[in-house]
């Protein structure tokens, strides 16, 4: 019985080593260097991914804080109920706000996220830097959103790519080949998170197939759009970022971009690390129609354009009403909801006509809308929550009851 114990277990380690070997082979050969700082930073800290406390794992960029911050009105706070709180802490909820009529009108934290906690927003990222293409736009610094891409990136005039604008990548349809996964180690989007190249990753995109023709979300998108930023205005996206967003909204904390290595390029896709009460300050701007502390942010006519539901196909063979300029988008009670989003159900929801936005940071999302064989039976209404997180609905629901309530106290 020794015997065949110590068999089985020389055999075991065998098998253990010849796996090692074989997975650094294929490391080494393919090129993936990044896999072995993703392993160190997710499985040797006890993680299976990307967390939204990574803020120390990567240098970073600063986005400073106003000046003269602009803390926020509160009034007497509403209580959320114990099937609200019970449902938050099942996704693994770390912070929820609700603002109503610029006031705040419910708050609560989970564990030990507080209110000075930074932490990581993910994709929801990806409306800011589009928010900051609308502020380069404004200024002429962008001409036009239909500029090709290879005005500010030369090397997208080659391959076939000329042909991409800067409002295909605005709305996720440059057909370039991009592979989005956030399970996929393989991905090009975990070697743009772990990696330390993202020039070179996002300039070797080839085509698939024609711009402007079919949704297909892809962060790389927004990284080129990062570079556009840069290359137009002359300036980081963080410094750019602080002075035309953070401080005009007033912002209280400083924020952070993380990098892809120091001094390195931000990771404009995603990794904008904030608190909950300055990512909120960003739900102002569709509240306000960019006019927010008496200052133009951002034009009307863009973020009017923004919220628009462009005429493409997505995957699911479906026209697309659920995503604008990067931002997404979904029509409630008659009211349009926009919605900043991220992977682990980072939200800034807004509902302008009814002068709302709810917060929710956190570490887990509900799964999205189920798409049936045959989506095209489905009712509008019922496209329309297609690709939606089933939490989003619940979480509009809880910050409406929540803003009724708090108006029935006047």
């Amino acid at each position: 019985m020794k015997k065949t114990i110590v068999t089985w277990s020389k055999r075991i380690g065998w098998f253990l080593a010849i796996l090692l070997i074989t997975a650094n082979l294929f490391i080494l050969l393919s090129g993936r260097l990044y896999l072995y700082k993703g392993v160190y930073m997710t499985y040797l800290h006890g993680e299976s991914g990307p967390t939204i406390y990574d803020l120390d794992k990567f240098p970073v960029d600063t986005i400073l804080a106003a000046q003269k911050s602009r803390p926020w009105a509160e009034k007497d706070l509403m209580e959320f109920s114990k099937a609200d709180l019970d449902y938050m802490r099942f996704w693994k909820t770390s912070s929820f706000m609700v603002i109503h009529n610029d006031s705040v009108v419910a708050e609560t934290y989970f564990n030990d996220h507080v209110p000075q906690t930074v932490s990581n927003s993910f994709s929801a990222a990806k409306t800011v830097v589009a928010l900051l293409i609308g502020i380069a736009l404004d200024e002429g610094k962008i001409k036009s959103l239909d500029e090709p891409l290879w005005h500010y990136l030369p090397k997208f005039k080659e391959n076939n790519r000329e042909k991409i604008t800067i409002r295909h990548l605005l709305w996720m349809s440059s057909g370039l080949d991009w592979s989005e996964s956030g399970t996929n180690p393989l991905s090009d989007n975990s070697e743009s998170y772990y990696g330390w190249e993202l020039w070179g990753l996002v300039h070797q995109q080839q085509q698939e197939y024609a711009p402007g023709v079919r949704f297909n979300y892809q962060s790389g998108n927004t990284q080129l759009l990062g570079y556009v930023l840069e290359k137009a205005t002359g300036e980081k996206l963080g410094s750019y970022a602080s002075r035309k967003l953070w401080q005009p909204l007033g912002a209280e904390s400083t924020a952070f971009w993380s990098l892809d290595k120091l001094n390195g390029d931000p990771k404009a896709f995603c990794c904008l690390y904030s608190t909950t009460r300055d990512f909120a300050r960003l739900g102002l701007i569709f509240t306000h129609h960019g006019n927010v502390n008496g200052k133009q942010i951002v034009s009307k006519s863009f973020l009017d354009e923004m919220v628009q539901n462009p005429t493409l196909t997505t995957d699911e063979g479906v026209p697309n009403t659920r995503y604008g300029l990067h931002v997404w988008t979904y029509v409630s009670k008659g009211h349009r909801v926009v919605y900043y989003r991220g992977m682990k159900g980072q939200y800034v929801i807004t509902v302008p006509e009814e002068n709302l936005i709810i917060v929710r940071t956190g570490s887990k999302r509900a799964p999205n809308v189920k798409v049936p064989k045959n989506p095209l039976h489905l009712s509008k209404a019922e496209q329309a929550m297609l690709d939606h997180p089933e939490d989003l609905f619940r979480y509009l629901a809880i910050g409406r009851r929540i803003a009724g309530e708090s108006s029935k106290r006047k």
